[in-house]
């Protein structure tokens, strides 16, 4: 029984100092406590582009470096071998970490802007939540208050204008998406709350356009009782829309349509072009016109479709008769 212990111990021990053996050094090294191995072993792994495993190194080190002079270092530099191999939601937790601990340091001021980086680059596009997007430009803002005169003053700036460019994308498409679906007075006022919010937002022209045609379409489709006073409006929107913008590529199509809105309250001496006029309504009556004659087509189509079906379905019963026969 004894050396059957015995045997088992020695086993064991083999195993484990086979096992111990195989590790790398690397590995060894990131388990143990000698601090200056670490991190010379630490600068040498980031150096020499090995991010990953810089940070893990870093990462170890930092519990045992706090209270040391070469703490601040480890801190910034384990943020930076995240931020390097892009884990960019670790690295900004890192350097937001970083800065609240040595707010003095020589590495801060680029500490808050690789942190606004790893936000930026963490933003979703347009059609996702935009949450995240407007994090990040809180920060910009912030960092530009506090850093007037930095020389990441264009990055920031560029970054910023991106992401305002996102939101403003995002609103837009949103409005526009009632229009889509045919629901004009959500889209109408949907369209204008975007300008009540922001008024520079960049699809500005666009948004003006579609107020005045959500407008109109809104009028063409109400009841007879309500038509009048809509078409009002869509004429209040119209005149805001060339009053700001006269020389729009727009302003043709609204045109057209504020000279339907004027036929349709009786007002044909305001007409700004009859024969434009005359022309749109020609064009709109020959694609009624076409529309028609390819709802006749498939018509016809499928009155054919129904009568060969018929006759498969005859000739399919007959065929079963004569086989019971």
């Amino acid at each position: 029984m004894k050396r059957t212990t015995a045997f088992i111990l020695c086993l064991v021990a083999g195993v484990l100092a086979t096992l111990t053996s195989c590790k790398s050094k690397y590995e060894l090294l990131l388990q143990s406590n000698d601090v200056p191995a670490k991190y010379e072993n630490a600068f040498e792994l980031y150096n020499s582009g090995k991010y990953k495993k810089a940070a893990a190194m870093f990462e170890s080190l930092s519990m045992l470096t706090q209270g040391l002079p070469q703490d601040d270092t480890v801190r910034y530099y384990w943020a930076m071998s995240n931020y390097k191999y892009q884990d960019f939601i670790t690295a900004e937790a890192n350097f937001n970490s970083f800065i609240e601990f040595y707010p003095r340091s020589p590495f801060s001021m680029e500490a808050r802007f690789l942190k606004l980086d790893c936000m930026y680059r963490s933003t979703y596009r347009y059609e996702l939540d935009q949450t995240p997007t407007r994090l990040a430009l809180v920060a910009i803002s912030e960092y530009l208050v506090e850093y007037p005169n930095t020389d990441r003053r264009p990055a920031c700036e560029a970054m910023s204008a991106e992401l305002t460019q996102r939101l403003d994308n995002k609103e837009f498409e949103n409005a526009r998406l009632y229009y889509k679906m045919e629901d004009y007075i959500a889209a109408k006022t949907a369209f204008k709350n975007i300008l009540k919010d922001n008024s520079t937002n960049s699809h500005r022209e666009e948004i003006l356009f579609y107020t005045a045609k959500s407008s109109y379409k809104y009028a063409q489709l109400s009841v007879p009782a309500k038509q009048k006073e809509r078409y009002m409006e869509f004429l209040d929107e119209y005149y805001n829309f060339v009053s700001e913008l006269p020389q729009s590529s727009f302003r043709s199509e609204l045109d057209v349509l504020y000279n339907r809105a004027q036929m349709a309250l009786g007002n044909h001496d305001q007409v700004i072009d009859k024969k434009t006029l005359r022309q749109e309504e020609q064009r709109e009556k020959l694609r009624e016109k076409s529309m028609d004659q390819k709802a006749l087509v498939n018509e016809t189509v499928l009155d054919q479709q129904k009568k060969e079906a018929r006759q498969a379905k005859k000739a399919a019963k007959k065929a079963s008769k004569e086989t019971t026969k």
